[in-house]
């Protein structure tokens, strides 16, 4: 974990008046969290707070929460792009509602439990650098392990590798391989993601940084090497693609039977 330095973090969020006096916590979020950014990267900060926050710059993201949006202030810092966005706390607890034991257990389909702004905001809380309201985040934190977050998006994406397996099974029938070769390599995504989810490395909703996060885990199953050699195609024929394609889908019909979903 990339140290925090909070007061230089913290100096030009200040120096615009953009930290509210009521703040709960902020954190920084995305790719200087994990210290895998770059020169070009933004910054990203998350702000809770328990109301919401108005200026006259702020833009405004259409969320399916109660209230239906949150709030961003950007600008630019020592050549960087920086976004605060501001949750409110109730915002939260309406996530945490939705991926509760009792949702999950009555059957609420995966794939339309959160937006994807959502799943991020809640993902995020793993591994984020904590700049103020760090007992608030170690309380969100025992929240998200305690939750069905990790049963309800292993689920989804378990579900999603298997609509893929599906279809490239069926193309390869029709004799459409290009449309076969498609459809697994996106069952290996899905099937990869919920191998990680598996182990509480969320951030499906950003597959760029999937090689990142599979570096962040152990698989005795599957090797980094071996992962990143299907993902980038490297034993793919055109003139004869079905042994690639059968390679991918065994290997996500395998990944399926090794994660548990609860």
């Amino acid at each position: 974990m990339p140290h925090v330095d909070t007061a230089t973090w913290l100096q030009p969020l200040r120096e615009r008046g953009l930290i509210p006096g009521d703040c709960l916590a902020a954190f920084v979020v995305g790719s200087a969290a994990r210290g895998w950014h770059n020169e070009r990267s933004d910054f990203d900060v998350y702000i809770v707070s328990p109301d919401e926050w108005e200026s006259t710059s702020c833009a405004t993201i259409a969320m399916p929460l109660n209230p239906p949006r949150v709030r961003t202030e950007t600008f630019y810092a020592s050549d960087r792009r920086w976004e605060a966005t501001y949750w409110l706390k109730g915002q939260f607890e309406q996530m945490f509602a939705k991926v509760s034991w009792g949702e999950y257990n009555r059957g609420v389909l995966s794939a339309r439990v959160l937006a994807p702004r959502e799943e991020l905001a809640l993902s995020r809380l793993q591994n984020c650098l904590v700049l103020l309201g760090e007992e608030w985040i170690d309380a969100s934190r025992q929240r998200l392990s305690e939750s069905a977050f990790r049963s309800f998006v292993v689920t989804r994406s378990l579900g999603a590798a298997d609509d893929c397996v599906e279809d490239a099974l069926g193309q390869m029938d029709a004799g459409n391989l290009e449309s076969a070769t498609l459809s697994a390599r996106a069952a290996l995504g899905f099937a990869v993601d919920a191998l990680l989810e598996g182990q509480g490395e969320y951030g499906s909703p950003l597959p760029k940084w999937r090689p990142n996060r599979f570096r962040a885990v152990s698989s005795e199953f599957l090797s980094f090497e071996d992962y990143w050699a299907l993902e980038t195609m490297r034993g793919y024929d055109p003139d004869d693609p079905r042994p690639w394609i059968n390679d991918v889908l065994t290997i996500c019909q395998e990944i399926a039977m090794r994660v548990d979903t609860v």
